[in-house]
């Protein structure tokens, strides 16, 4: 379930070639689980058609002043929604809304609307660029709007490297989700998370690690920002693209992310130590590359630091810690002790040896052991919906 679960979301589609993204916008939107209701400008049925729209919301499409029967529903669908959202939002119709012009029935529709309005732009890099454009922009920023993009990219007349590309609908989402989300304990709050794998050097090619994907600290990311939280991604070296809305700061080696946590705790509201911080390091790390040699090599490790033990001098005062433990055996016991040891509000732990859960795989079964003893078992769940249950956890602390 997403913030968006239920929610009725109104679609503006106007008339420029990214409207063929709007079908995917439709599409995400509904998996989301909102209820789609899409009005389309009348240059917009010249890129896309009405009956497109129709099938990937399930639901009917308004298109036209004169539909019969219809007359009304611009107001309508315009006053019952939760959230607008425009896409892609042309020059033209920035213009028009900016001045208050109802000539078209998306234009009437907005004009008519009472909730929240999220605009993404798109268009010639030029047109964008204009003073006009940045002025309508302003001005309709000035009544409330939010609007993502426009990013840079490939246009329908070539590359570029200016803005003008429409922003891709899964961040359209994500910023639709944030705007209905808003309000709650971790509005405005800075949550500081780590995620992913370190890497220790043996030489200057091999190294030591551990199978974290981050995976679990990436969704916990995605999931704190769509709350509302200001989110700083702490993250080793793994093959995720960065979430929406969250600024990354990319470190190695273990000494790397403590250095990074000791720079950023100290503006944290809320620390979710998801990261996989290798545990040993080598003693010596050989310069260039240790040739392959016969029989069996020795190598002396040495412990590396115990970052959220370290963490303990530079913390924010009243911030909410959150540790992670990866165990095999008497995993909740082992948890109530390193959450005492390292002064946790909260630890999730999850068995090394259970299938589908752990390192590698998208889905996890956690339990979730708190300062006051409170221990709640959550079922196997992909790792965005495990994301939401701890946040719902750290909420409830933060209350």
């Amino acid at each position: 379930m997403t913030g968006l679960a239920g929610r009725r979301v109104l679609l503006g589609v106007a008339g420029g070639i990214a409207a063929y993204k709007s079908c995917t916008l439709v599409r995400r939107l509904v998996e989301a689980g909102a209820l789609v209701d899409v009005v389309l400008s009348d240059a917009a049925t010249r890129f896309v058609g009405a009956v497109t729209f129709e099938a990937l919301a399930g639901r009917p499409v308004l298109a036209s002043l004169w539909q019969p029967d219809r007359a009304l529903d611009h107001v309508r669908l315009g006053q019952q929604a939760d959230l607008a959202i425009v896409a892609p939002a042309t020059a033209d119709l920035l213009a028009r809304l900016a001045a208050g012009i109802a000539d078209d029935i998306l234009a009437a529709t907005l004009l008519a609307r009472t909730a929240p309005l999220l605009l993404a732009p798109a268009m010639n890099d030029a047109m964008f660029a204009h003073p006009a454009t940045a002025a309508n922009l302003a001005r309709l920023r000035e009544r409330g709007a939010v609007v993502v993009g426009p990013a840079t990219g490939a246009l329908a007349e070539g590359p570029s490297d200016r803005p003008g590309r429409m922003s891709e609908p899964e961040e359209i989402v994500a910023e639709a989700e944030r705007m209905l989300r808003r309000g709650g304990p971790l509005d405005g709050r800075r949550v500081l998370v780590t995620a992913g794998p370190t890497r220790e050097p043996l030489d200057a090619v091999r190294v030591v690690t551990n199978r974290s994907s981050g995976q679990m600290g990436y969704a916990l990311a995605a999931e704190a920002w769509a709350r509302g939280a200001d989110v700083v991604l702490l993250s080793g070296p793994v093959a995720l693209p960065t979430p929406h809305g969250v600024a990354r700061r990319d470190v190695e080696t273990t000494a790397d992310l403590g250095a990074a946590l000791q720079d950023e705790l100290p503006r944290a509201d809320v620390l979710l130590m998801a990261a996989a911080p290798a545990d040993y390091r080598a003693a010596e790390v050989a310069r260039g590359k240790r040739p392959r040699q016969e029989g069996a090599l020795s190598l002396d490790l040495a412990p590396t630091d115990d970052l959220l033990q370290a963490t303990r001098a530079s913390r924010k005062p009243g911030a909410l810690m959150v540790g992670f433990a990866l165990e095999a055996g008497d995993a909740v016991e082992r948890a109530r002790a390193k959450l005492v040891r390292k002064d946790l509000d909260l630890i999730v732990v999850n068995d090394a040896l259970e299938p589908g859960a752990g390192p590698e795989v998208p889905t996890n079964r956690v339990t979730l052991v708190g300062r006051d003893g409170a221990v709640e078992a959550l079922p196997l769940l992909p790792k965005r919906e495990v994301a939401a249950r701890i946040l719902d956890r750290v909420e409830r602390l933060r209350v």
